[in-house]
């Protein structure tokens, strides 16, 4: 998105471990047969046993269950950590450089309030922004 030139002298983050982007409201959690069988590895599981025990069917793509309250099955909020942390899918490893969060300043400040981590720590280039962008591309 090279017209959202807003980003484009890159932008701070330092993920401060607080989880907030793992819990709360309900949502999806994009997952491709890869990141699968790496988390079912990383637990000790088959595949198959990992997606049936962790895995919702969303149309044509698959996203990790949530847990009632909106938290994500993976998230201990006793260590405020994820299980899989290693193996976390593209979507985990690449917030908040999500599109949602880029598509104004607007948006990235709204994010910020949420997301202590945001505007703190090291810059991050538009160049690498880009880069984690078209990671999450379908």
């Amino acid at each position: 998105m090279a017209e959202q030139s807003w980003y484009q002298a890159g932008l701070r983050f330092g993920c401060r471990q607080c989880g907030r982007c793992c819990i709360g409201e309900p949502g999806y959690v994009w997952v491709n047969e890869e990141e699968m069988t790496a988390m079912a590895a990383r637990l000790g599981l088959s595949r198959s046993a990992f997606a049936a025990n962790f895995v919702r069917n969303v149309g044509n793509r698959k996203s990790l269950i949530e847990l009632p309250n909106g938290d994500c099955i993976f998230f201990d909020r006793e260590i405020r950590g994820c299980k899989v942390y290693e193996e976390r899918p593209a979507q985990c490893r690449n917030w908040p450089f999500w599109d949602s969060n880029l598509d104004t300043a607007g948006s990235w400040k709204k994010t910020a309030k949420f997301c202590p981590g945001c505007n703190k720590g090291e810059v991050h280039s538009f160049e690498d922004i880009e880069a984690k962008r078209r990671q999450l591309e379908l």
